[in-house]
């Protein structure tokens, strides 16, 4: 989906969702200031409305250098996607309608930007990062409710390997 943007702005956008679990509402209000070399690597600050509290959550290099090259040509304050959130969605159906044409899969006209925000999360849990820090990264207070929304299915490698941790297995 990501390289079905029509432009770099939308691809920054998916790669927002998809690269660093943030919601709609969080994508159109991230500006270049937000993205910050921590100790730990490339971190967004992200404002979240839902919670009303500040979150850190980390962003691949490519993410953050293109955060900080678009805020170089405007104010490092400044919304960098500076959309609506109804506009992030037609980008996401417009991308989709693309894929599902020519792939012929019927499942894209299904796709939403929180897809994306729930790819990020089930690839974190593939990548078998702990659970409480995928929460703490997606900004979610409760972890049995972050998990309901996010958890994806478990292929049968990851199920492979949690298996071999039990060995009366």
């Amino acid at each position: 989906l990501i390289d079905t943007a029509h432009d770099d702005k939308a691809r920054l956008a998916f790669q927002l969702g998809a690269r660093c679990g943030l919601r709609s509402d969080e994508i159109v209000r991230v500006a270049a200031e937000d993205a910050v070399d921590t100790e730990a690597g490339w971190m967004l600050r992200v404002d979240s409305a839902k919670t009303d509290a500040v979150r850190q959550t980390p962003a691949p290099d490519v993410v953050a250098g293109m955060l900080r090259a678009y805020g170089s040509g405007q104010g490092s304050d400044e919304p960098v996607i500076d959309v609506t959130t109804r506009t992030i969605r037609n980008w996401v159906s417009d991308a989709a309608a693309r894929l599902q044409e020519r792939e012929g899969e019927e499942m894209w006209q299904y796709v939403s930007p929180h897809d994306l925000r729930r790819t990020w999360a089930t690839n974190l849990k593939g990548a078998d990062v702990e659970s409480l820090i995928v929460c703490d990264w997606g900004g979610g207070s409760d972890l049995e409710t972050f998990l309901d929304h996010y958890r994806g299915a478990f292929s049968p490698d990851a199920q492979r390997r949690q298996r071999e941790k039990v060995e009366w297995l």
